[in-house]
Order: structure tokens, then sequence, then C-alpha cells
């Protein structure tokens, strides 16, 4: 963060974002820059676009590339790398795709209100019209749905043990581009992903009881460094129950030793208490890639972190690390 100490003295503060450079991505980092200068009506806000490991490979599937990696962020690293040496201030991820472990240097300073946290159902665009109803029933026997994530495919397959999976890697228009040629029957999309581009009217249905959603999905991450001035000017951007229910989300997948492309659905949620106040809720299940084991667990208390890792521990105890 440069001040008026440095070359630009007299200017007012300026925070630099660092983002991937995709549309989604893009609208996200904007979306928090306007959040900053409502907040911080002198602040000046500049966007340093950054190109990741996931955005160049567009072909392997995301699990197989995670794995390679080491676990790391496929979307994140070099965006955080940014904020690290210091070409840029801050940086907006999908907090579906930070992974959560920490790095040295860094902290997650805010998670702004969260979005809608649901998988949602899009069928081609002319589905209607051939008299689909908006929902799994529309698809026929060994349909290809376009999703290259394990967590929604085995929960998919708990539903519908008849249908085939293909990778649908590109943005989101790519992707929708892709439906409406033929190449799949259905696409899972992340509901907040659609909303926040624009294209809601392309929700066939969102699955709320079909299938739970991914840690952190719906709600965005900023990282700045630690003990950086940006730590104090982004506070006023945490919104407490979304903070409260992707810590608690965010610690049950740390504690299960799993990447963020792991099969496993969570659900937080504020619990109100009869004196005022709530408790952070926490249910999870880990499935086996085909959808036929299915481990769940819930815990509820004061302190989020310890909430995940109870769940956490209940998943361990039940055997889910044979399915890790």
């Amino acid at each position: 963060m440069t001040d008026g100490d440095g070359p630009a003295a007299g200017n007012p503060p300026a925070l630099r974002i660092a983002t991937r450079d995709s549309p989604l991505a893009m609208w996200q980092a904007n979306h928090v820059a306007d959040l900053l200068r409502n907040a911080h009506p002198d602040l000046t806000v500049e966007l340093v676009e950054v190109k990741t490991t996931g955005d160049r490979n567009r072909v392997d599937p995301l699990p197989a590339m995670a794995e390679q990696s080491g676990g790391i962020g496929l979307f994140t690293k070099e965006v955080q790398r940014a904020v690290l040496d210091g070409r840029a201030d801050l940086a907006v991820h999908s907090l579906k795709d930070l992974p959560t472990g920490p790095v040295d240097g860094l902290t997650l300073a805010a998670v702004p209100e969260r979005a809608s946290r649901w998988d949602a159902l899009v069928l081609p665009a002319d589905a209607v019209s051939n008299g689909a109803t908006g929902s799994l029933d529309d698809l026929p026997s060994g349909a290809t749905v376009g999703t290259g994530s394990p967590r929604r495919r085995a929960q998919l397959l708990r539903l519908r043990p008849d249908l085939l999976f293909a990778e649908a890697r590109g943005n989101v228009g790519t992707r929708l581009e892709k439906l409406d040629a033929g190449e799949f029957h259905a696409l899972i999309l992340a509901e907040a992903g659609l909303d926040r581009l624009g294209l809601s009217s392309r929700i066939s249905k969102r699955l709320e009881s079909e299938t739970l959603p991914a840690v952190g999905q719906g709600a965005l991450g900023i990282e700045c460094r630690t003990g950086d001035p940006a730590v104090a000017l982004l506070a006023l951007l945490n919104h407490p129950v979304a903070r409260a229910e992707v810590d608690a989300e965010r610690a049950c997948l740390n504690r299960l030793g799993a990447g963020c492309h792991a099969p496993v659905g969570v659900r937080a949620r504020i619990v109100p208490l009869d004196g005022g106040g709530g408790e952070i809720s926490l249910t999870a299940a880990l499935l086996s890639l085909d959808g036929e084991t299915v481990l769940q667990a819930n815990a509820t208390g004061p302190d989020a972190h310890a909430v995940g890792v109870a769940v956490a521990e209940s998943l361990l105890e039940q055997g889910g690390a044979a399915l890790l």
C-alpha cells in the first residue's frame, strides 16, 4: 500500500487488487473495489490482473492437476505471489478455491457478505421449449453432465447412478456455449457465479436438497500481507455471519487434510439462542467417488474453528480417511 510519503506524495492512498483475469474473477475484484471505495471514499483502487496455473491449462482435470501440484491452489498461488512480492496490496479469491492451510506472510483479512452457496443445474437453452421442467428427472438415462468436481459427481451419483460425467473447463460463458452446442445434457455450476455474471435466467434448478455445497462456496476471500495497513481498511468489509460460516467450513476441511477438490460437502449456519446471539452449526458429508458411501457429521457451538474441527474428527472416526 502506498501513502503520502512514497513516490506519489500528495495523492490519496492507493490499493492494488490482484485478481485472475476471467470475467467472473474481474467481477469479484471490481465488487470488492466498489466496497472499498464506499467504505473509504478517499481511497484509490486499482486492479492487477494475474494469469494462474488453472487458467493456463484448461484441458487437464482439476483434481489431477491439484494432485500433481501437491495441493497448491491452482487458481490462487500466482495471485497470492503478486501480493507477497509487492506487485499488489491485496488479493480477491473465490473462497472455495483458496486452500485452507496458512501461507507465510499472508492473512485472510476479510470475508464480505456471502452470495448463494448452492449448486445450480443448467440445461440447454432450448430445454424448456422441448418440455423440460427443470430438474434432474429431465435428464435421459446415461446423460452426460458437465462437471469436473468430485463432490458434485459423488452426490449426483447417489441420486442418479446412471449419469456420466465430462470435464467442463473454461470460463462460464464458454461452458454454456458447449452445453448449448450439445456437448453435455446439463451443467452443474455455482449459482453465485451465474448471478454475478447476470446469467441467473440460465438456472434450471437450484440444488438445495440434492447437493451440499463446497467449502466457502458463494463467499469471497480477501487476503493481504500480515501486518499491512490494508488489514485495518479491510475490517469494515468483514461480514460476521459469513466469516463464522466459512471459518467453520475451512477448519473442517483443513483438519480432514483435504483439498478443495475432495468429495466433501458442507453447510454452516447460525443457530439463534433463546437469550440472544447465536452459535455456529456445521453439517458435513464425505463421500466415496462413486457416491455409494457417505459419512455425515454435525456439530454446534460458539467457536467456529472448534466446531469445524469437531465435525472433521467425527468423520475421521467413522473411517473418513479411507475416502480421502
